[in-house]
């Protein structure tokens, strides 16, 4: 079974691969326009970021809010044997190519694994063992078979799995159902939303400043400018650190076990 650390990016034991391999647009979160499997400009030769100390003055902020889930050093310490891609040129675009591919299953790893740690989730426990066995096995996969998976027939195989482990961590709370709703911008500052489901909601700018979200459902939930400054976050569900680098928090948002204040915080 993959223990939760190694869910988390360890850039040291990786090649840079989320520098190369995903496009981005210019916009509020990338200064530049880069196309998929080109190595940024700021990319240096030792697979390090020239500008990482200042990454959000200069236009990224989208860096700083990513987090591979280890599926970086995974691939490049598993999957390609340790081979560089600057090196070993023949392995450089499958090792792209197969990023979206492990980061969605390490994703779905983290969901898989959040759920059955759950004391509520007794029910639903053996499903969840068993749709994680599956997810891991495929990111076990070699690299000829890494792009062939499935990866929406898996999350389809865990959707109903995870949306009862909420229900059941949720049940007794009352909490409103905002799933999939457009909340970007509401004013939430200090509101008791213990137990509401926001999965998949669009919380893009939304003041949750001082907001009591203990067991909320954050599942994919667009958190992008939020105000989360001392919120409670410590029992919410399904929080990433994808989500917490896109956030504005400080000192007092108290935050689940194994998720730290992101650097820029103290801005």
């Amino acid at each position: 079974m993959v223990a939760r650390a190694e869910l988390r990016a360890d850039c040291g034991a990786c090649f840079a691969i989320c520098c190369v391999a995903p496009a981005f647009s210019r916009s509020s979160d990338f200064a530049i326009d880069k196309a998929a499997g080109v190595a940024c400009p700021h990319l240096a030769d030792d697979h390090r970021c020239s500008i990482h100390d200042r990454l959000r003055p200069e236009g990224f902020a989208g860096c700083t809010a990513y987090d591979c889930f280890g599926a970086g050093q995974r691939l490049a310490q598993v999957t390609f044997g340790g081979r560089d891609w600057r090196t070993h040129g023949d392995v450089a675009a499958p090792m792209m190519a197969a990023l979206p591919v492990m980061r969605g299953l390490h994703e779905l790893l983290w969901y898989l694994g959040e759920a059955f740690d759950l004391a509520s989730s007794d029910p639903v426990r053996n499903g969840l063992d068993a749709a994680r066995r599956r997810v891991e096995e495929a990111a076990a996969s070699p690299p000829e078979r890494l792009l062939d998976i499935d990866l929406d027939a898996l999350r389809a195989t865990a959707a109903p799995l995870l949306r009862e482990a909420s229900r059941l961590a949720r049940a007794g709370l009352g909490g409103a159902d905002h799933a999939g709703d457009d909340l970007s911008g509401a004013d939430l500052r200090g509101a008791d939303l213990r137990g509401v489901s926001f999965r998949g909601a669009l919380l893009m700018g939304a003041r949750l400043a001082d907001a009591d979200l203990d067991r909320a459902d954050l599942l994919a939930a667009d958190l992008r400018g939020a105000d989360v400054r001392g919120a409670r976050l410590i029992d919410a569900l399904f929080l990433t650190r994808t989500q917490l680098g896109g956030v504005r928090g400080d000192r007092r948002t108290a935050l689940p076990s194994g998720l730290e204040p992101p650097a820029h915080w103290a801005d």
